[in-house]
């Protein structure tokens, strides 16, 4: 483990710091105008891991459209993402994962690759002395029941009589988040019709013999759920089952109705192949025009590299333009451009532009709210999110015409819709109020990501720091907002992190909201934030997070130092008055020594969540965004 006692040294050799840092920042400036697009917005790529891309080859193998060509730049890519021990892992650094490595070992075989190649036999061992396929999670036996290499019966089943279920009803399908109910519901069409299209090859050097688990009390949650599954593989083997039809009949037309304007299903990889794939088995052909601008918006997710080894080609699993110009406003805002710069009001009238004004799924929960807000990608007007919505309006008033009409309209309209979206306990989930069944993740196909989505730690905070920044911190919604957030602090003083790795960009979000929302810097929960950051603290002078805290407490508030982390600790300590601390002041050290000259940063490590402790993200524009505006806000505290 990386080890991370503070080191309270001085450096002789450190530069001033306010010339040093104002340097950076006027190299991060131009950086960033560089990476700006005409029209106005900014999209640092969205890396995963190599999931996205062995599915993409297994889904177009299943539907007869996979190419020789984008087999083999797949294959090099996923060859190349390979550990030394010959196993795949979820992010940089990290241990193997068996599910991902399974996934990779069958992409290739698929793209040609032997079975004894000598890359290959070392997962096939890792593989069988881990679990074998046996062990793997649901979602990839799915995929290798479609090939036959599982058996359906052998999976939980997902009956699409779920979409039958008043959102009154416990498991109805508005009870998960909306990235799980988008998936769920394509699932029980593909569970329930069971294809397989057999490969050429077969998977017996992956599995491990492992004895089926034993049955579970039926007393239990788990035994419960056993016995139902039980009950619900009989049922879906009745000779006649008219009900049935129905339902699948409705999931398509529940499909279709939230397929967004680029083809996608929620902007994302999961509910986006399950989708096709549903709606190919259900009849409908591949130049139908929801199939065909499905499978022609993957492509542009699609990301083409010259390598070394050759071309390549990975798949991003989401896209984040929303966000990351949202974030770049703020950077540029940060570090001293001016509001009305020609830059800022393109990105502003970019995202004027993407407000959404219709109601989505989160009106199953807030009938009468309004609809106001913002997504996360380039499409997706079904799922606005709260956390994006928030992070716009903080970088849309600061512009140079705050009282536009334009402008005015939609920053009230999103204030008003986020604060219908605010959790009876105060809090504030992504996408979805009150989206808190806990009964939804007892079932036994959600082993893998979460599967709800209650009010978390940085998107509440986010939301009460843009209701502060709006005026509102008298409001009930900004008051219940930051008590939840002062409920929720860990006894360490340091706050979960969501949607962003881990304790440290949750401590990094909430203590600027709460400062922002009136508490001083000398409130005890602030001082214990600052006291567990500076205890955190990497001897370099950076700050880092390692993603396995969300398994392993231990890994909390440590890891390798990194750009978007030590900007996330930067932020908190300055909101807390802790300018010149220093901590900080051999944070910005950090920051300043290590930026390129072409005024970014490096960052190998993944600093994004999608799904604590399974699927991890690394957004590209984080490395420079995060730290420009923590250096910004430095120069400008400190003249």
């Amino acid at each position: 483990m990386t080890q991370t006692v503070q080191d309270t040294s001085t450096s002789d050799s450190a530069p001033e710091p306010e010339r040093s840092a104002a340097d950076a920042v006027a190299a991060g400036i131009g950086f960033l105008r560089g990476e700006q697009e005409a029209a106005g917005w900014w999209k640092g790529e969205l890396a995963t891991n190599v999931t996205m891309d062995a599915e993409d080859l297994l889904l177009r193998h299943f539907l007869g459209i996979l190419t020789p060509r984008v087999a083999e730049e797949s294959a090099r890519w996923i060859r190349s993402q390979q550990r030394a021990d010959g196993t795949w892992a979820t992010f940089p650094g990290g241990p193997a994962d068996l599910s991902t490595t399974v996934e990779a070992w069958v992409a290739l075989r698929l793209a040609g690759d032997p079975a004894d190649a000598p890359w290959l036999v070392p997962a096939a061992e890792f593989v069988r002395s881990n679990g074998g396929l046996e062990g793997t999670r649901v979602f990839t036996r799915i995929w290798l029941a479609l090939f036959g290499l599982w058996s359906w019966d052998e999976l939980p089943n997902l009956p699409p009589e779920l979409i039958f279920l008043p959102s009154w009803f416990p498991l109805n399908v508005y009870d998960f988040a909306c990235w799980a109910r988008q998936t769920i519901v394509p699932l029980t069409v593909v569970a329930t019709l069971k294809p397989v299209r057999k490969l050429p090859f077969g998977v017996d050097e992956l599995r491990a013999g492992k004895r089926p688990r034993k049955a579970a009390p039926p007393w239990t949650w788990d035994g419960v759920f056993q016995n139902l599954d039980t009950a619900l593989h009989a049922y879906a083997k009745l000779p006649f089952n008219p009900v049935r039809k129905v339902a699948l009949r409705q999931a398509a037309e529940w499909i279709l109705a939230r397929q967004e304007a680029d083809g996608s299903w929620g902007g994302i990889q999961p509910p986006w192949v399950y989708s096709i794939l549903a709606l190919h088995l259900l009849g409908y052909p591949l130049d139908h025009p929801a199939l065909k601008a499905g499978l022609e918006g993957l492509d542009g997710f699609t990301i083409h590299e010259e390598t070394e080894q050759g071309r390549v080609r990975r798949l991003e699993a989401c896209q984040s333009p929303v966000w990351d110009t949202a974030l770049a406003m703020t950077a540029l805002l940060d570090a001293g451009v001016s509001p009305g710069d020609e830059s800022l009001v393109r990105a502003g009238e970019w995202l004027l532009g993407e407000e959404i004004r219709v109601p989505g799924d989160w009106t199953v929960r807030r009938p009468s709210v309004k609809p106001g807000g913002f997504a996360f990608e380039f499409a997706n007007d079904g799922y606005p999110d709260t956390d994006d919505t928030a992070e716009v309006v903080l970088a849309l008033r600061r512009l140079g015409k705050p009282d536009h009409l334009r402008l005015r309209g939609a920053i009230d309209r999103s204030v008003e819709w986020l604060e219908g979206m605010v959790s009876r306990d105060g809090g504030w989930g992504a996408f979805d109020a009150d989206n808190t069944q806990v009964l939804a993740t007892k079932l036994p196909f959600c082993d893998f990501g979460a599967v709800i989505d209650p009010p978390s730690a940085d998107v509440t905070a986010h939301v009460v720091e843009m209701l502060a920044a709006e005026g509102k911190t008298g409001t009930r919604e900004c008051r219940r907002g930051v008590r939840w957030l002062l409920e929720h602090q860990e006894p360490d003083g340091s706050w979960f992190g969501r949607w962003g790795a881990n304790y440290v960009y949750g401590t990094g979000a909430a203590v600027p909201a709460l400062v922002a929302a009136g508490l001083p810097g000398s409130d005890p929960r602030i001082r214990r934030a600052v006291t567990w950051l500076a205890e955190h603290q990497n001897t370099d002078g950076g700050w880092g997070e390692d993603l396995r805290s969300y398994r392993d407490p231990a890994w909390a508030g440590r890891g390798e130092s990194t750009p978007s982390q030590t900007a996330w600790a930067l932020l908190a300590l300055l909101a807390a008055g802790e300018r010149d601390a220093e901590a900080t002041a051999r944070g910005v050290h950090w920051l300043v020594e290590r930026q390129r000259p072409d005024g970014g940063w490096d960052e190998e490590q993944h600093t994004g969540t999608g799904f604590p402790g399974d699927f991890y993200l690394s957004y590209h524009l984080y490395r420079v965004v995060f730290p420009l505006s923590a250096l910004g806000r430095y120069v400008r505290n400190g003249s």
